[in-house]
């Protein structure tokens, strides 16, 4: 337990693994799990959400820094000459009706309304008080009859189409300023990206990206174009949309970018603008969070109508879900599953995605660390291995002990990261 670091759900695996000579055929090392008790050995579960395995969560979590600021500054195989132009892209969700919002500063109020007045549901449009980060009003409607939940799922479920489009539309914008013919721009330039969604308190995902101009062969070919002109391409993609199946229940959809975008260039000191440094951590520490821990939603699938009702969700959430429950229901949304995803409020799309240049990849970090932990393998030597699949998860005593090894290990951190501080 305390080689996986605590790991809350691990796997565990039957089986052996040689390593042999390749020119003699000697038997290097030989590992079996028939020759220890109990016969199994476990692995990492390597869950990305903290709220399902905070060990693994902590692990992916530093992955992600790695892969981000590497297509940032260079390392893990992408050359250190990457300091291309680059731009901190940040997309939200357009708005479906007023939300209860954090006040910004202790005078501040949520939403004044000298005037006062009320909707068509008989609710004040205005909200005269003062909300802490930690109030579970934050994100909720004024009035959930003038709240449009359909909008909200229907947007949900086209996010990572409408970031496609956005990417296409990038290139043609490019080439169109630059003056090139579009077929033509990887003659000139590459685009190349990292996206992570993060939720809203009021449900909805928001896209933090980095969007980096490259050469015609990569990170490894200055570009001939700067950032200003990237920055005026992206800002005019933001333009694209995506149109929703018409059913006679939601009438015809349009799916477009919210009207708050934030496109700012990444700088080489904080004074004058974000960093690659800070950028990396900051999307890193967001990429671990699950519905659960960032809207109090549920992190596993819902099966029925009745596991909506009896969900330990705010009401908000629940009817959020209810109506991807709904239109899940409708031939003419199956396509969009969104019964499969009504625990994640209808978004089908991936936390965190990239494009093929941008660095290096999580498959190519895991194998790096595994060959560290297995020790060097002498040249020409190759491993023969069998395993199966026996198991997974602890007892509950197996639980108690592996928690406990969790906490120390996060613990031994706190302290190894306040000494590195002090002695700064």
């Amino acid at each position: 337990m305390r080689a996986i670091g605590g790991c809350a759900h691990p796997i565990y695996l039957a089986g052996h693994t040689t390593l042999v000579d390749g020119a003699t055929g000697e038997m290097i090392r030989h590992y079996d799990t028939a020759e220890q008790s109990p016969g199994r050995a476990p692995i990492r579960c390597g869950n990305r959400r903290a709220s399902v395995c905070p060990t693994c969560a902590r692990v992916h979590a530093g992955d992600t820094y790695h892969l981000i600021r590497a297509g940032l500054t260079g390392g893990k195989g992408t050359p250190s000459t990457v300091g291309h132009p680059r731009l901190f892209v940040t997309l939200t969700a357009p708005s479906w009706g007023s939300v209860h919002r954090v006040s910004g500063r202790d005078r501040d109020r949520c939403r004044p309304r000298r005037s006062g007045g009320t909707c068509e549901h008989g609710r004040p449009v205005g909200c005269p008080q003062r909300h802490s980060t930690s109030d579970p009003a934050v994100g909720t409607p004024l009035c959930r009859d003038c709240y449009d939940y359909v909008g909200h799922v229907l947007w949900h479920a086209h996010a990572g189409l409408l970031w496609t489009r956005t990417t296409h539309a990038i290139r043609r914008q490019l080439a169109t300023r630059a003056g090139v013919p579009q077929s033509r721009l990887g003659d000139h330039a590459m685009v190349s990206f990292v996206k992570t969604a993060e939720y809203q308190r009021r449900g909805a995902v928001h896209i933090h990206a980095v969007v980096r101009l490259d050469g015609p062969d990569g990170p490894g070919s200055p570009p001939p174009w700067d950032a200003e002109l990237l920055a005026a391409a992206v800002t005019s993609a933001l333009a694209v949309s995506v149109s929703a199946p018409y059913s006679p229940a939601t009438g015809a959809r349009v799916i477009r970018w919210g009207a708050q975008a934030d496109v700012r260039e990444l700088e080489s000191s904080a004074d004058t603008g974000p960093t690659a440094d800070a950028v990396a951590a900051y999307i890193a520490k967001y990429v671990s969070k699950s519905v659960q821990e960032s809207v109090h939603g549920v992190d596993y699938r819902i099966t029925s109508a009745e596991g909506i009702r009896l969900a330990p969700v705010p009401s908000h959430i629940r009817a959020i879900m209810a109506v991807c429950w709904r239109l899940g229901g409708l031939c003419e949304f199956a396509g969009l599953r969104l019964r499969a995803w009504a625990h994640t409020l209808g978004y089908r799309g991936h936390i965190l995605t990239k494009s093929r240049v941008y660095s290096t990849t999580f498959r190519e970090l895991r194998s790096i660390r595994a060959q560290f932990r297995s020790g060097p393998t002498p040249i020409g030597a190759h491993s023969e291995s069998e395993w199966r699949y026996v198991g997974s998860g602890h007892s509950p005593g197996e639980s108690a002990i592996a928690a406990g090894i969790a906490e120390d290990i996060a613990l031994s951190r706190e302290h190894d990261d306040s000494g590195h501080e002090g002695n700064s």
